[in-house]
């Protein structure tokens, strides 16, 4: 009880805390878009729970690998080395994550542009079960490298796990809108599919040892979106031009 009366009473422990949920949260943003992909060809009933139970295998996943922060610091250690490029365990995950997002989000790009993108068309196409596989999948790899992240960022247990319990509320609260929005949007589901493209070559790049900057990925969709928002805009103006054009009818 001490330990935590004094982290309360620090202010560089809420500095921390508050500096580590913002970055988990950004971090979350990947998992969210790629949930709400996901629960969409779910039939929609079952949309919900699925959020839930994905959500919450995510935070129960993140937790447990914060309670063995020795194990998570072995895993970046080397475990062989190929042609002179040292490989340890978080990079084989990071690797088959990336191809793995590479792999679905191509799959939903062709799904999308063989017409099968409609809207309602999605719901019922896959099982609750397979959605569940594979968000489990994604948890992983998301996981990792959050905790990963938390392990270098904190040194207070108690914060890391307050850390990851908030963002993954905030990803509860923000799933469902975030899926409505994609799914009256087709246009902003392909720019979400492009954005988890790009997080797969990133997840894999850092497997390499490659790291590249997630401010770099999240200006260049962000850029997308709102020039998206502005022709979204502007086709309403047009359409809104176009009605006022034509007037109210004049009978004979």
């Amino acid at each position: 009880m001490g330990d935590i009366a004094a982290l309360l009473s620090s202010p560089e422990a809420w500095a921390s805390l508050l500096t580590l949920t913002a970055l988990e949260i950004v971090l979350g943003i990947d998992n969210v878009i790629f949930l709400s992909i996901v629960t969409q060809r779910l039939p929609i009933e079952q949309q919900p729970r699925a959020r839930v139970i994905g959500l919450g295998l995510a935070a129960a996943m993140r937790v447990g690998l914060l309670l063995s922060i020795t194990w998570i610091i072995g895993l970046t250690e080397p475990i062989v080395s190929l042609a002179g490029h040292v490989v340890s365990w978080r990079d084989l995950v990071l690797l088959l994550g990336g191809l793995f997002l590479l792999v679905k989000g191509t799959m939903e790009i062709h799904h999308m542009t063989e017409g099968g993108g409609e809207e309602g068309q999605d719901a019922g196409s896959t099982t609750f079960a397979a959605a569940i596989v594979q968000i489990v999948l994604l948890d992983i790899v998301f996981s990792l490298d959050s905790v990963i992240t938390a392990v270098g960022m904190a040194q207070h247990i108690e914060i890391m796990i307050a850390a990851v319990l908030i963002s993954v509320g905030v990803m509860l609260m923000a799933a469902k809108p975030i899926s409505e929005f994609i799914r009256r949007h087709p246009t902003m589901k392909m720019l979400a599919l492009s954005f988890l493209l790009l997080v797969g070559v990133a997840l894999i790049a850092d497997g390499l040892h490659f790291h590249i900057p997630r401010g770099y990925l999240y200006f260049a969709i962000a850029f997308s979106i709102g020039v998206e928002v502005l022709n979204q805009l502007a086709s309403r103006g047009r359409a809104r031009r176009r009605g006022a054009g034509a007037g109210p009818a004049v009978a004979p």
